[in-house]
């Protein structure tokens, strides 16, 4: 059963009302409360509270949601993947990258 995702304005693929490219299909559990958002933004305005990066140490956490096919992926999966699914080969936005430190640490 695919889990619930959270944002402003989504499409069934996980598109929000800040990101609703053709390629914005992947949701992002967030750390601080271990529930999927379609982004930073969402949750920022539909949270309550402060967002958290997830650590190094905890990059094998499935905390990746494609938006086609609701496969769940690991952040090491995700960070490795290419920019595609690698159930369903759906494409994922490449743009996500520069926001990666939103969500990620990078250090």
């Amino acid at each position: 059963m695919r889990p619930p995702v959270h944002g402003v304005a989504l499409d069934p693929q996980t598109r929000c009302a800040h990101w609703a490219s053709e390629l914005d299909i992947i949701a992002i559990k967030m750390r601080c409360c271990r529930t999927y958002y379609a982004c930073r933004e969402c949750h920022d305005e539909l949270a309550g509270h402060e967002a958290a990066q997830w650590a190094a140490e905890e990059f094998g956490e499935l905390a990746i949601l494609c938006g086609a096919c609701g496969t769940e992926l690991s952040i090491e999966a995700y960070l490795g993947c290419e920019s595609q699914c690698p159930n369903c080969r759906a494409r994922f936005n490449p743009g996500c990258h520069k926001h990666r430190h939103l969500y990620f640490a990078t250090e």
